[in-house]
């Protein structure tokens, strides 16, 4: 964590469950490289949720909820009740006159958490992982929401989750004001497409993908032999070899990194200077 008085305040929710990873750490980088290209006093906090039981208050100007394993239909588990209670505390603050607005941002475990609470669409175990970097549709043009601004259509990301939300309910997105603004790419055998990024309001933006896996990490992973042998067997010899082109690729993975989380940060730190 950094540490000053002045600085905006970012509170990094770890919904990982004490589980190894490297998304936190890939939160932080991307953080610290933003405070030094910016010029930004940023303070940071990481709050272990799940296995401590461990939330912030509302006092941060910034929320970045992550990723993490396991099944999202926790509603009986006290730090899921917890969670939401912080959510909607957040929801209420942004419906209010009081300024500045709470931005939060939702990762892959975090976006299905939310789909399920809302009943946004099916949240359902896939019959096989997916993991590896892949092509996401905008869709209702989602590339002029702030976050994607200057992202190609299609746009390259890092995909790792075991389970998906489908087949979106539009009533229910209608009711709350919320906005699809990505797929999955369309597998063919009529397979249903997982939603990958939704608005669910000016202030509250989440993905199913993972924005804040650099690509130096990527490559790592996709080196791992069982990360090589899921993706082989998927992808195929030549798909995989495509993907680890793609990695460093500045128009693909690389570019969907510096630019996701960094208009996420611009748009939220903006808001809590009042600009």
């Amino acid at each position: 964590m950094t540490d000053n008085k002045q600085a905006i305040k970012v509170a990094i929710l770890d919904l990982y469950n004490g589980t190894a990873n490297k998304a936190i750490g890939g939160f932080e980088k991307i953080l610290e490289q933003y405070r030094l290209l910016k010029n930004v006093e940023l303070a940071w906090e990481v709050f272990d949720v799940r296995k401590s039981n461990q939330l912030p208050d509302t006092s941060f100007d910034i929320y970045i909820s992550s990723g993490g394993p396991g099944n999202p239909y926790s509603e009986a588990e006290e730090w899921d009740k917890n969670y939401f209670k912080l959510v909607d505390e957040l929801f209420e603050h942004n419906a209010s006159p009081e300024k500045p607005k709470k931005h939060v941002l939702f990762v892959c475990h975090s976006f299905q958490l939310m789909c399920r609470q809302y009943k946004l669409g099916e949240v359902s175990l896939r019959n096989i992982s997916s993991f590896g970097v892949v092509k996401v549709d905008f869709v209702h043009g989602g590339n002029e929401d702030v976050m994607f601004k200057g992202l190609s259509d299609p746009f390259y990301a890092v995909d790792s989750r075991s389970w998906q939300v489908i087949n979106p309910d539009i009533d229910a997105f209608k009711k709350m004001g919320a906005s699809l603004l990505a797929i999955e790419r369309d597998r063919g055998d009529d397979l249903p497409r997982g939603l990958m990024a939704i608005r669910f309001s000016d202030y509250f933006i989440a993905t199913q993908f993972h924005p804040e896996v650099a690509p130096d990490i990527m490559q790592i992973r996709l080196l791992m032999d069982d990360n090589k042998r899921d993706v082989i067997a998927e992808y195929g010899e030549g798909g995989y070899r495509l993907m680890l082109d793609e990695v460093y690729d500045e128009g693909k993975l690389m570019h969907a990194y510096n630019t996701i989380i960094p208009n996420f940060l611009n748009e939220a730190i903006n808001h809590a200077r009042g600009i």
